[in-house]
């Protein structure tokens, strides 16, 4: 009996297991996830959950954050090992990194989540420290030895007021500093003036000002989401947040 129930249970098993490689054969686009500066790629977990689930190929950059041409070297080396053309995808400074990495031949579509869409010549420093009347600008420590963290003390109500304090707490003393280098260097090419772009912008953002997301959406030319989040929407809001990634990839097919 004990054979017999193995049997069903691995059966059923690799059944499953070839549903989703079909499902993932079907899907004409590969889904590369870029995140931003202070966190590493596990923020994307959910998201990432949804979208192998419905079939997609879902590839994750695991960025350094201490060099802008590190971390677009980075992008570079995963994208290279999609199967298919890529849907881009880039969350906060991970935007900077999707704009100058998305020229890449085998990138089909960007996607900018609560992120940053630089012009050529233009720096992540510059787009974060524009003045935006009536916004104070995100809770940044001065740089020690090349790098910057957000205030620990100010992190969870300011990069995710509305995620549970047991997660943003923990992200708050776990944080990955953001290299200078990363901050100041100016892009020398921006994908999205070539290439169809989509922005989800996060309406309750106190990180990346949401008014500055709608400049650079406009400026992009980019199809417009808005969501009342958090500058962390995939950990808030991943349903949303896969349901915009996934409408950007239909829109790329």
């Amino acid at each position: 009996m004990k054979r017999l129930f193995s049997g069903v249970l691995l059966a059923m098993a690799t059944t499953a297991s070839a549903s989703a490689q079909t499902r993932a054969a079907e899907k004409p686009v590969s889904i590369v996830l870029v995140h931003g500066a202070f966190v590493d790629a596990s923020g994307w977990k959910q998201v990432y959950d949804i979208l192998t689930h419905d079939g997609y190929e879902v590839l994750v950059v695991q960025n350094p954050t201490v060099t802008l041409d590190g971390d677009v070297e980075a992008t570079r080396q995963v994208i290279a090992k999609a199967t298919k053309p890529v849907l881009l995808v880039g969350h906060s400074y991970g935007g900077a990194v999707i704009t100058e990495a998305g020229t890449d031949p085998k990138v089909k579509s960007l996607a900018y989540i609560a992120a940053f869409a630089p012009d050529v010549g233009e720096s992540v420093f510059e787009l974060a420290t524009r003045p935006v009347p009536g916004e104070s600008g995100p809770p940044l420590l001065p740089p020690a030895d090349g790098f910057i963290i957000v205030d620990p003390a100010k992190f969870p109500t300011s990069f995710a007021q509305d995620v549970d304090i047991s997660v943003t707490g923990f992200m708050a003393v776990a944080q990955v500093p953001w290299g200078l280098g990363a901050v100041q260097p100016k892009l020398t090419k921006a994908a999205w003036k070539d290439k169809p772009t989509s922005f989800m912008l996060t309406t309750k953002d106190h990180m990346v000002s949401p008014a500055t997301q709608r400049f650079m959406a406009t400026r992009a030319k980019a199809k417009l989401v808005e969501l009342p989040s958090s500058h962390a929407a995939m950990l808030s809001h991943p349903k949303e947040v896969a349901a915009f990634i996934e409408g950007a990839a239909t829109d790329a097919d």
